[in-house]
């Protein structure tokens, strides 16, 4: 399969991105093949187009599996093993923080508890285990909003995140709304 200019560039960045966000080169380079073509494609395909080893073709969809973010499908007449993804981004945004979050947070959500129910603990001083509690505070705080979060349909989860700043008003400035305000989430919405 041979890319055009734009599709090259997209596949090629997004390879570059991956890097910073601690994935493999090719293993986001290979995402971004399958995203962007919006079809099952076998290794050898994905070599060919690439311009990669097979072996680390065989390692990354390995590994794309492990995330869930790409599946094994059989084309009809056709012997050999086909890779997809889905084609709608926030479904993969879905997986991505759900799984950073299993391989991420979730482990340091454990040390966390279990360096703050050590009875150790006591012969550290007041700040560290204040800073402690702190951190879990803060990772399980957000760990609930995100799974309250990728709960919601699409729209309403797109919705909810370009609110932004507009928030603080449904809030009001004391972090919760002024007595006697009816304002509403959707109201904020807008148009």
């Amino acid at each position: 399969m041979s890319l055009s200019p734009t599709v090259s560039r997209f596949v090629l960045h997004w390879g570059e991105m991956g890097t910073r966000w601690g994935v493999n080169r090719t293993v986001a380079q290979i995402h971004a093949l399958l995203f962007i073509s919006g079809r099952p494609m076998h290794a050898d395909e994905i070599v060919e187009t690439l311009e990669v080893a097979r072996s680390n073709v065989s390692n990354s969809l390995r590994e794309l599996q492990g995330w869930g973010l790409v599946r094994l499908v059989h084309l009809s007449g056709d012997r050999r093993d086909h890779y997809e993804t889905s084609g709608q981004v926030w479904e993969l945004m879905r997986t991505i923080v759900k799984e950073r979050q299993r391989r991420e947070i979730d482990p340091t959500v454990g040390v966390l508890q279990q360096l703050l129910a050590d009875p150790a603990m006591r012969q550290e001083p007041v700040a560290v285990k204040l800073r402690m509690e702190q951190t879990l505070d803060l990772l399980e705080t957000l760990t609930a909003w995100s799974e309250e979060m990728l709960k919601l349909d699409t729209e309403t989860l797109g919705q909810v995140l370009k609110l932004g700043a507009r928030i603080k008003k449904l809030l009001g400035k004391s972090g919760g709304p002024p007595p006697g305000d009816d304002m509403t989430a959707a109201s904020l919405l807008g148009p």
